[in-house]
């Protein structure tokens, strides 16, 4: 019992702020990693590009942030910007893998910070990889510090994403590149504050409707911050139906079930209960892959 009060009550405090900033950090300090990360390999915030055979959302999270870097271009030698890094999972994937010669990361949430430090030092990787507390709207580097800036599922959470754009831009050097994975209404007859489904309600929360636009707008935003060659790809027939179908069996796992505590689960069993309802309104959000340029000098 004592659980469930403590829980209601981080939920209606993250309810109950008017700061769209505050209300993201509350949403990322409400779920307790020890519940999050049950069977999990990785931290990975994501939900996942699920290719052929992919079975796990680790993996998938994975396969998330190669694309992503992929688009980016991300190569040896890059000075790269990841805002909104979660746990930095994909930083310490792309320092292997990309080698770049630094990535530099900002989040709002004290503990996904202190955690992604913490295995930096533990790793031997601090001098590459930089995790600060800072704003994606007001990113404290010079102009023309970076050849790659990236955003892995968090862009949404940025407001308004407009001034993300017009940061992102300042901070590239010419001829740099801005790559997001970032999730958006299919269309603009889909109104966020009539999602019903328990599942969705962190679009609700952590979403602002300032944010709540199609492709087109995202394209047309990202030439208004001085962009070029802006492309702004759907890929959600290798998300959301997948990630669905993994929720699904996950909370049917009667391993999975023994290992969370009771009061966690059962709340995650109602938000996901009603599958009908969560496949029509997941026919209305999209979720993309954009790419712009920032023009050579």
């Amino acid at each position: 019992m004592f659980e469930a009060v403590k829980q209601f009550g981080k939920l209606v405090k993250m309810m109950t702020t008017g700061d769209p900033v505050e209300r993201t950090r509350r949403l990322y300090q409400f779920m307790p990693p020890s519940f999050e990360f049950v069977e999990r390999t990785t931290t990975y915030c994501n939900f996942g590009y699920w290719n052929d055979g992919v079975t796990s959302l680790d993996e998938a999270a994975e396969e998330m942030a190669t694309k992503l870097a992929d688009a980016a271009g991300m190569q040896s030698g890059d000075t790269v910007l990841d805002l909104g890094f979660g746990y930095g999972d994909q930083d310490f994937s792309w320092l292997r893998n990309r080698q770049p010669k630094k990535i530099h990361g900002l989040n709002i949430t004290p503990h996904q910070i202190e955690h992604a430090r913490n295995r930096a030092t533990k790793e031997g990787v601090a001098d590459k990889l930089d995790f600060q507390q800072g704003s994606a709207t007001d990113i404290p580097f010079p102009d023309n510090t970076f050849d790659r800036v990236v955003a892995l599922e968090s862009a949404f959470h940025f407001y308004p994403r407009s001034d993300f754009f017009k940061e992102a831009f300042r901070v590239l050097r010419p001829g740099g590149v801005l790559a997001v994975a970032d999730v958006l209404p299919t269309n603009d007859d889909v109104v966020r504050k009539e999602l019903k489904s328990r599942a969705l309600s962190w679009i609700l929360i952590s979403y602002d409707e300032a944010n709540w636009y199609t492709a087109d707008t995202y394209t047309k935003e990202l030439g208004e911050a001085g962009f070029e060659q802006a492309r702004v790809d759907s890929i959600r027939d290798r998300v959301w139906e997948q990630y669905r179908q993994f929720m699904v069996n996950r909370l049917a796992s009667p391993s999975y079930k023994a290992k969370v505590n009771s009061t966690s689960y059962k709340g995650m069993s109602r938000n996901w209960s009603d599958q009908e309802l969560l496949k029509k309104e997941l026919a209305g959000i999209d979720y993309v892959m954009a790419v712009a340029h920032k023009p050579a000098e």
